[in-house]
């Protein structure tokens, strides 16, 4: 009988070879994918305990504040850690927030609403990054849709372009044009508020995944937020000070 594979007498340790091979790489790929689940998993678990210990302390303070502020989170909340660290300099200033999932805009947003018609009629914060920030814009378009104020609106690199409505007094926006995500917030209808898109493109230390981390936008937005409302309590009314400087390169473009 004719051998119609001579190669494999010829090399009988090749085809065992080439299926260890494979066999490798299939076990890589099942550790960096397990590794990755594993990854978010723990970033959610970590995100889940640490808002849930901030909404702890809210509930101690939350019905005495005259303001409020969210700071909402991006992909499955483990890219945004800056918006916890932001959230810890506000504190240090006698601000508190509330960060959440950008999944709980929805919710949010209603619950926004309801405080307001229920009397809470001090300033509305919302800083959001990455998914977060688009979130961000949504939650202050449904408020917008709900005849609601937004005082500040801050987003870090949104995914999406998208629009900042008439209730919406100062919308701030960071982003990089060179990016793959280069969102920017743009005038909606009956929008008469203060729009500046500040482009970071040539912050090479600077990327969409650590942009909401940078120390000198956190400056500049703790002061935007201090400057609100530091004329509603005494305690952050302490901290107010002067504007901070932008990172070398920004291009600021108002609207």
């Amino acid at each position: 009988m004719l051998n119609r594979n001579p190669g494999f007498t010829k090399h009988p340790g090749a085809l065992e070879r080439r299926g260890c091979e494979l066999a490798g790489k299939g076990v890589l790929a099942m550790i960096a994918k397990n590794a990755l689940v594993l990854m978010i998993a723990a970033g959610i678990l970590a995100g889940s305990a640490y808002q849930h210990a901030t909404a702890r302390e809210i509930g101690k303070s939350g019905p005495s504040r005259p303001y409020q502020i969210y700071l909402l989170k991006g992909l499955a909340d483990i890219f945004s850690s800056g918006m916890d660290f932001l959230q810890t300099k506000l504190r240090a200033r006698g601000v508190v927030g509330e960060v959440h999932s950008h999944s709980e805009v929805e919710s949010l947003a209603q619950s926004a609403i309801a405080k307001w018609r229920g009397g809470s009629h001090g300033p509305i914060i919302i800083i959001g990054h990455s998914l977060g920030a688009d979130a961000a814009i949504t939650m202050a378009q449904r408020l917008g849709n709900a005849q609601v104020p937004v005082a500040l609106l801050v987003t870090f690199s949104p995914m999406d372009s998208a629009a900042a409505l008439a209730n919406v007094a100062r919308a701030v926006n960071y982003f990089q044009s060179n990016s793959l995500w280069h969102g920017k917030i743009t005038p909606g209808a009956g929008f008469h508020g203060v729009l500046e898109n500040v482009d970071l493109a040539q912050a090479t230390d600077i990327t969409h995944f650590n942009i909401e981390k940078a120390e000198q936008l956190h400056v500049a937005t703790v002061a935007k937020v201090l400057a609100i409302v530091g004329t509603h309590t005494k305690s952050a009314a302490q901290h107010v000070g002067p504007s901070a400087a932008l990172p070398a390169g920004a291009s600021t473009t108002n609207q």
